[in-house]
């Protein structure tokens, strides 16, 4: 695991330290709907706030490209953010110059500040030297506290880690060391589930899987592409037919690596596509042409039960059906309960993230049961993928 500091290796007390959060949440009629990624970044700010450092706090919000658009300010966020931290929190109706300076130049020992949208200034995307001078000259220390926006090379996330000191925040530290045991030195046998519409927009994902994990669990719409590569008819399903070759250099490559690729021997087929449908569970191999794959069916979900039992490590990316519309939600939902029992009963270490992951996972009442589910949707998948993050990078050579 590479290293880079953290706040125990930072020293805070009086000074202003730049915290760079994710904050882009979901919002309605000015109003946020949803304050997971607001509540998971209160470990960091209340250690720092304990510590008597001034704390500030950057976000983006949505894509404004660089001019300020009102419905995408910040502003909103600060209510929540003040119920949840229990303390009043200051906004700054700019992230630079006179009005962040003013704001930070007010700030005691220990209080908070949320300054304006950093995608107000287009310097924020280039990753400006002087939007990052601009930056930088608010505070003594950076944290990086945003795994989520890890994988842009933006101004706020990677020139900001190079301009002053720093480390990386307690969400990005817990993020970083559960994603380093899942992948980086894994106890093995090590399992991955990734389910998902398309091969195509996962082909680095998989090419990077193969070479690292025991057992690969492919499920959801790819699934029928690699069943089609292998012969199989699939009814009326989605499928990527031009992808067949791919699909079978993917499975070669398993082979080649000792990596046992796990397709569904079952299937739940259906004339249509909703909650309540009519459906029959049928073998693969015999899918009626009119009928659409729509889940895994109990023995492929059985079966995927008992071989997770036999593993240590479990990485997940993507649902196994249309588990939005059950009862096309079975074969997920069995699957991740196993998971989450063996990892409740400390045999398994479970680490899950990206897209419809999470809201798979609630659906399937585990979200609390996991080791770990990140938040992070591209920067989970790019991680996985094995590139190299530029908010992460940063922190290691600052190091």
């Amino acid at each position: 695991m590479a290293r880079f500091k953290t706040l125990d290796d930072l020293e805070v007390a009086g000074k202003t330290v730049l915290v760079r959060v994710d904050f882009n949440v979901p919002m309605r009629d000015g109003k946020v709907t949803d304050d997971t990624r607001i509540r998971r970044a209160l470990p960091t700010i209340k250690e720092l706030s304990a510590a008597g450092a001034k704390v500030l706090l950057l976000s983006h919000f949505g894509r404004p490209k660089g001019k300020a658009v009102p419905e995408m300010s910040l502003q909103p966020v600060v209510g929540p953010l003040a119920a949840v931290l229990g303390s009043q929190v200051t906004f700054a109706s700019d992230c630079i110059g006179p009005e962040a300076e003013a704001v930070v130049s007010g700030l005691g020992d220990g209080e908070v500040a949320l300054l304006e949208n950093l995608r107000f200034h287009a310097g924020e995307e280039a990753n400006d030297p002087d939007f990052v001078a601009a930056l930088a000259k608010l505070g003594d220390v950076y944290l990086g506290d945003a795994f989520s926006a890890a994988h842009r090379a933006h101004a706020s996330v990677d020139g900001l880690a190079r301009a002053l000191p720093a480390g990386a925040g307690r969400l990005m530290q817990a993020e970083l060391e559960h994603l380093g045991s899942a992948l980086g030195n894994p106890e093995r046998p090590v399992a991955a589930v990734v389910g998902g519409a398309k091969i195509s927009s996962k082909l680095d994902l998989l090419g990077n899987l193969v070479e690292k994990v025991d057992l690969l669990v492919i499920g959801g719409g790819m699934a029928n592409t690699f069943l089609n590569a292998q012969g199989i008819g699939v009814g009326a399903s989605l499928c990527e037919y031009d992808m067949a070759e791919t699909a079978r250099q993917i499975l070669d490559r398993a082979e080649e690596d000792g990596c046992d690729v796990i397709l569904p021997s079952d299937a739940v087929v259906a004339k249509k596509l909703a909650a309540g449908a009519e459906c029959q569970i049928v073998p693969v191999r015999e899918v009626p042409a009119d009928t659409m794959i729509l889940d895994a069916g109990p023995d492929t979900a059985a079966d995927l039960a008992r071989r997770l039992a036999a593993c240590k490590t479990l990485v997940w990316n993507g649902p196994l059906g249309c588990f939005e519309f059950p009862p096309f939600d079975a074969a997920t939902n069995q699957v991740a309960q196993a998971a989450a029992a063996l990892t409740k009963s400390g045999s398994l270490l479970s680490v899950a993230g990206g897209g419809d992951t999470v809201a798979a996972l609630a659906h399937a009442g585990v979200a609390e049961s996991f080791s770990y589910i990140s938040t992070a949707g591209g920067a989970f998948l790019e991680w996985l993928e094995g590139k190299t993050l530029p908010g992460v990078k940063a922190l290691e050579d600052a190091a």
